[in-house]
């Protein structure tokens, strides 16, 4: 018995160790100035961090040209050909599908390396930007 309460004593020390060397959250991510990135680490975390921001511009488009489109399903006439909300939102789970695979693919060209992070946020980034736009004109053409 005292045998195992030594043990548990000794990995409950080690544990204790541990967690106090590991990184608090606020130290996960620290300020890089991103338009002078020198380090992977710097230029995956730009990278990350413009993905980001496109993915909330996105986001905020979505919810106009969502916002459209209701909007244009009430006012049509009641038919089972309404719905253009729906189809947006098919289409959109659909483009989310193939922009993850895309990034994917471009990512397992350097899998495993430092740089993976990089090309799979830059990917995403570039992608979603290009669907926030494509949202923006589909949404104008059913506010008018």
């Amino acid at each position: 018995m005292g045998r195992a309460m030594n043990w548990s004593m000794i990995l409950m020390l080690c544990g204790c160790v541990l967690l106090k060397d590991a990184p608090a959250s606020s130290e996960d991510v620290r300020p890089v100035d991103c338009s002078n990135a020198q380090t992977q680490a710097d230029m995956n975390q730009c990278a990350a961090d413009d993905y980001r921001k496109a993915d909330a511009a996105m986001n905020a488009q979505w919810a106009e040209t969502r916002a459209a489109m209701l909007a244009w399903d009430k006012a049509s006439p009641a038919s089972d050909n309404n719905g253009a909300a729906k189809r947006l939102l098919a289409s959109q789970r659909a483009w989310l599908a193939y922009r993850d695979a895309a990034c994917d693919v471009e990512g397992y060209s350097v899998e495993g390396g430092s740089m993976q992070p990089l090309i799979v946020s830059s990917c995403l980034a570039e992608l979603t930007t290009r669907r926030t736009e494509e949202l923006k004109s589909l949404g104008s053409v059913y506010a008018n």
